[in-house]
């Protein structure tokens, strides 16, 4: 007959229980990694860029496959990348990167994800933004220029919603081969960026750049794109919105004449309209806006970016 042996396991008393209540408790506060060993993300490994706020900046990474997908996320901006054929065979992968007139001047990531037939390939580089200074201006205008009313504020709202969906649409296609080039000539007031002050009241920031010149002066295209959208709008007078692909809109305003019309593709130094003083403005100038995936930058940030090449390499 077989005897059965019964293992008694004693329960923990009072103080074994409150020793792993407070090692439980001590870990929620403290976590420890359990696999100390195991590699760890480090931000920033794969290299650096800085520029100031309102600044455009070229980054360029080694292509390493014909089928890539490639596309970065920087401060929840997304940007698109391009392939850049190189003579030599050593083709590249480059980006423009926007930094907003408001971005937090410091250190932030740039995450770059790689995609294909292999799998995801991910670098992390390190964006120091630098502080610009930017002017104040103090302006003094009629009331019913400033506190709209109702009819007035309805319809700048929906104009404004008209604008946002149309830079929130982003098109595959790059349109530009070249570099970028000034619009018109003229007295280039150094506007981009200047923090307004109407009737004392603080207002957002101006964010394109003023080039005054003479009623009628004939207005270029900044570079190859398709007209987007035409407008007439109670701030910006009549304008002209160019996308040129990947995320990058140039804007025209304060038109007397709009010479293109809606779906039109348009060459780089083409006219597509005439400098004049509609909208809410004092005198003749065009007003030359960017836009890069979301981004207000100084347009002539892109005029001297060198599209042939680096500006800038990551170190």
């Amino acid at each position: 007959m077989r005897r059965h042996l019964h293992m008694i396991v004693p329960m923990p008393g009072r103080t074994e229980l409150l020793a792993v209540i407070l090692v439980i408790l001590i870990a929620s506060v403290f976590p420890v990694d359990p696999f100390p060993s195991a590699p760890q993300a480090v931000r920033g490994i794969d290299g650096q860029f800085s520029g100031k706020q309102g600044q455009v900046l070229m980054v360029r990474i080694p292509a390493a496959g014909q089928t890539e997908d490639v596309v970065g996320r920087f401060l929840g901006r997304s940007i698109p990348f391009y392939r850049e054929p190189s003579s030599s065979g050593e083709d590249a992968h480059a980006g423009l990167l926007g930094i907003d007139m408001q971005d937090t001047p410091g250190t932030h990531e740039l995450l770059v994800e790689i995609k294909n037939g292999a799998g995801t390939r991910r670098l992390s580089y390190n964006v120091l933004i630098l502080k610009e200074t930017f002017p104040v201006q103090r302006l003094t205008l009629p009331k019913d220029m400033v506190d709209l009313d109702e009819v007035t504020l309805a319809r700048v709202k929906a104009e404004q919603e008209q604008v946002r969906a149309i830079l929130a649409t982003v098109f595959p296609d790059r349109r530009w081969t070249t570099g970028f080039i000034e619009p018109v000539q003229g007295s280039i007031a150094g506007a981009f960026g200047r923090m307004r002050m109407i009737n004392g009241q603080s207002r957002n920031p101006h964010n394109g750049e003023d080039i005054a010149a003479e009623a009628g002066t004939a207005v270029v295209a900044s570079n190859d794109g398709i007209v987007r959208l035409t407008v007439e709008h109670y701030f910006s007078g009549k304008g002209v919105y160019l996308d040129h692909g990947l995320g990058l809109y140039s804007m025209y305003f304060h038109l007397s004449e709009i010479l293109v019309r809606e779906g039109e593709r348009v060459n780089r130094g083409q006219v597509i309209g005439k400098v004049g003083a509609s909208g809410r403005v004092t005198g003749p100038h065009l007003h030359w806006g960017i836009r890069l995936n979301g981004a207000r930058v100084d347009p002539y940030s892109l005029v001297r970016l060198s599209l042939d090449g680096l500006t800038q390499s990551a170190r």
